[in-house]
């Protein structure tokens, strides 16, 4: 590191020994994989044999799921540089975790698929790192695969910068050609030269702009990030904007109101690999992380408690989408969770909204029931199926879009849609969309035997559409969408009705009974499963609601015996996931979501009175 006077002024601090860059990328186009390289190449491994596949995907979700939700920070040296890394999401309803981030970082990576090119979510992480300012290097990924077609996609790379309104400098990006999976890169599109990653470590170091910072002017840093440890407590994660910061320093914290609250630093931490590793003190451009601060929160600033000066906070965009959460009140409470009160899911969802700054957790008149906002529903099911994990019991609403008012009338939300489809579904797939209101705005070419569909849609059109597409285009079609933005409201939009098969009786669902049951409509259940009044069993294939009774068993005479059912042949019952179910339910139905399972169920669960309503409500 250098120290530099300019002009007379504060000696500014340059540090050439570090360079903070993040990693931005549609889903599935290699990030974290590359990160995996990274790691392994760098050589603070003694053995990188042992590295498990997609490391920094810790959380047993991002695994399973294949996608990265949580941004997570990590460090590799080389050539005496010390190279802090962010994996940031690349799901737009993440986009909340890839704001607060590149306010860390100077320069990004953003990996594009050479055959698939830029998608939609390239677009919205791009426009966010263009929009701080930060420098880009373009690394096309895959390109060991058959398919590849470098020069296309960088030619459609250019086209989107261009679009997004980069700078000068932001379009003079490096290019470099990789196979994450193989752990190469290089300046040729053939991966010509040396088959390691020495070429990527190496336009990192040139092209990213290193830190540049007053070391003596007072300490800002603002908190992007927080984690736990079972020892120490809360930590708060940031980068040093100027100042430094040592253990045991009293530090002043700017809450959102503006008010200062003096702490004390206990330790400070920076990363190497994997590690978490203590630090004597640290400076202007170090991304650290602090303890002994057990009440700050995402987007405070910690400053000089004599000298505070404060960071501009953090913006997010607003939340599109809301549920209500609410104390399971079904017959089988109880049963499976380990936290079950209202107190539980309140103190649950108030941790959640310190950390996950995209999301809005509101009470509402009914203790018992929370509003809950955030981006999207995989934002939401994300939410509620590491809560169920958790040993968390609770009951759903049918997600609805979040309106706004403005001088110009009611707003509502629209989302710009990307289909990639076969051609033999195009039809398909328009007749889904029409009663939907979507504009289409382009229609492309997107491989052989592939069409490319762009809409504009309103975001409550597509809530739901994603299985019914799925179903038409038999699996194969892939489907991407972005927030666009506010449009006068379009008025009601023609659903064709669902009826549901409803229980009217409590026990254990029989074969007999499913046999007789499922000539009327789609089974969600299988014999032995225990249900209860007003639990929903199955779609009904009429647009309304038919009560019957699944538990039923044969009649027993001298001539029919208990054994009489093993001849009966039941259909496969349609499994019913979380994120299924909370596309699926209707407006009068709840989710109920246990650790163990996952039900439908009416509002009302007894019959007399869910007739009075519907009569009360025409």
């Amino acid at each position: 590191m250098t120290v530099t006077s300019y002009g007379g002024h504060q000696e500014k601090m340059e540090r050439r020994d570090i360079r903070n860059v993040a990693i931005i990328a549609h889903v599935d186009h290699g990030k974290t994989t590359l990160v995996d390289a990274m790691l392994k190449q760098s050589g603070i491994f003694r053995d990188p044999t042992q590295l498990t596949e997609r490391v920094l995907d810790s959380n047993d979700l991002e695994r399973e799921r294949g996608i990265t939700i949580l941004a997570k920070t990590t460090a590799v040296r080389y050539q005496d540089v010390t190279i802090n890394i962010v994996d940031t999401p690349g799901h737009a309803d993440f986009g909340g975790e890839v704001e607060r981030i590149l306010s860390m970082v100077d320069g990004a990576l953003l990996v594009v698929d050479a055959n698939e090119g830029p998608m939609p979510q390239t677009r919205y992480v791009l426009q966010k790192a263009l929009a701080e300012g930060i420098k880009p290097i373009v690394v096309l990924n895959k390109m060991d695969r058959d398919g590849a077609r470098p020069d296309e996609v960088l030619e459609q790379v250019l086209e989107l910068f261009i679009d997004l309104e980069a700078t000068d400098d932001q379009l003079e990006f490096p290019v470099i050609f990789a196979s994450a999976k193989q752990g190469i890169a290089s300046q040729s599109s053939d991966l010509a030269g040396d088959q390691t990653l020495s070429s990527l470590f190496e336009t990192i170091i040139n092209a990213i702009p290193f830190p540049i910072g007053e070391s003596e002017a007072p300490l800002q840093l603002l908190v992007t990030t927080l984690d736990h440890d079972e020892y120490v407590g809360r930590l708060a994660i940031g980068r040093i904007r100027q100042g430094k910061i040592a253990p045991n320093q009293m530090v002043g914290v700017v809450n959102h109101e503006g008010a200062l609250l003096k702490s004390r630093v206990t330790k400070v931490f920076g990363r190497m690999g994997l590690r978490r590793v203590e630090l004597d003190s640290a400076v202007v451009g170090d991304i650290v992380t602090l303890s002994g601060l057990p009440n700050v929160t995402i987007g405070e600033t910690i400053t000089d408690p004599e000298n505070p000066v404060p960071l501009p906070p953090i913006h997010i965009d607003e939340p599109t989408l809301t549920i209500l959460i609410g104390v399971n009140t079904s017959p089988f409470a109880g049963q499976d969770g380990q936290y079950v009160t209202s107190r539980h899911l309140r103190d649950r969802l108030m941790r959640e909204q310190e950390r996950n700054v995209a999301l809005r957790v509101e009470e509402t008149k009914d203790a018992e029931i929370f509003r809950v906002s955030g981006r999207g529903e995989l934002h939401l099911g994300i939410l509620l199926e590491e809560m169920r994990r958790e040993g968390y019991e609770m009951e759903v609403s049918k997600p609805e879009v979040i309106m706004h008012q403005s001088p110009e009338g009611l707003m509502e939300p629209v989302e710009r849609l990307f289909l990639d489809v076969p051609e033999e579904h195009v039809g398909t797939v328009m007749e889904l969309l029409g009663p939907r209101k979507a504009t289409m705005v382009q229609m492309a070419q997107a491989g052989p035997g592939q069409v490319r569909l762009e809409f504009t849609i309103s975001a409550r059109a597509l809530l739901g559409f994603r299985s019914a597409f799925i179903n038409q285009t038999r699996g194969y079609g892939v489907m991407n969408h972005l927030f666009e933005g506010y449009a006068p409201y379009s008025g009601a939009i023609d659903e064709t009705p669902r009826g549901g098969l409803i229980a009217i009786e409590d026990g254990v669902a029989t074969s007999y009974a499913l046999d007789n049951a499922q000539e009327r409509g789609v089974l969600f259940i299988g014999p032995g499963t225990p249900v209860y009044v007003g639990m929903v069993v199955g779609e009904n294939s009429r647009p309304t609601d038919l009560e019957l009774n699944v538990c039923k068993k044969k009649h027993v005479t001298n001539m029919r015996n208990a054994n009489a059912e093993e001849g009966i042949r039941l259909t496969t019952p349609r499994t019913m996931t979380l994120d299924g179910a909370l596309e699926y339910v209707n407006a009068d139905e709840l989710v109920e979501i246990t650790p163990k399972t996952v039900r439908l169920r009416k509002a009302t669960l007894d019959r007399t009175q869910r007739k009075r309503e519907k009569t009360t409500s025409r």
